[in-house]
């Protein structure tokens, strides 16, 4: 009798329970390292697709202001468009209301919606701040749908 059990017990082939469990746990701690890594890496990705976003703004808007409103002495308002990568001269409300630096953006939110103001300095004088052209200050907004 003891014979046959050895035999059938010897026959089977698969894993006990305890062996899944342990797999199971190392599957589990493994998993909760993992987590905060791609979590962070998410974050790291937004921030720098938002800065990226904001960079091709400004760059589009102070072409199309070089281009065709460089005599104007008036403030000019652009909107940006992420899908064509060009810059359009507001018509109505600006969609876009939180001023921005390059600096501020976090990785929290993606935002999809891009403004840039133009402002033209006064009195003919240059204006000393980084985020000016021709004497001209530039203002980020940015915005989500």
């Amino acid at each position: 009798m003891k014979g046959l059990i050895k035999k059938v017990r010897g026959n089977k082939k698969g894993f006990t329970l305890a062996e899944l469990l342990v797999v199971v746990a190392i599957v589990g701690i493994l998993v909760a390292i993992s987590i905060p890594v791609f979590t962070a890496q998410l974050s790291k990705a937004r921030k720098a697709t938002n800065q990226a976003n904001m960079r091709a703004a400004k760059a589009a808007a102070v072409a199309q202001y070089l281009t065709d409103s460089a005599d104007s002495a008036s403030k000019i308002e652009y909107d940006y468009d992420i899908s064509t990568g060009q810059a359009t001269v507001v018509t109505g409300n600006k969609k876009a209301t939180t001023e921005k630096t390059l600096d501020d953006v976090d990785g929290k939110e993606k935002y999809d919606l891009f403004s840039v103001s133009i402002e033209p300095s006064k009195n003919g004088t240059a204006s000393t701040d980084k985020d000016a052209i021709n004497g001209a200050i530039i203002k980020l907004y940015v915005g989500k749908q």
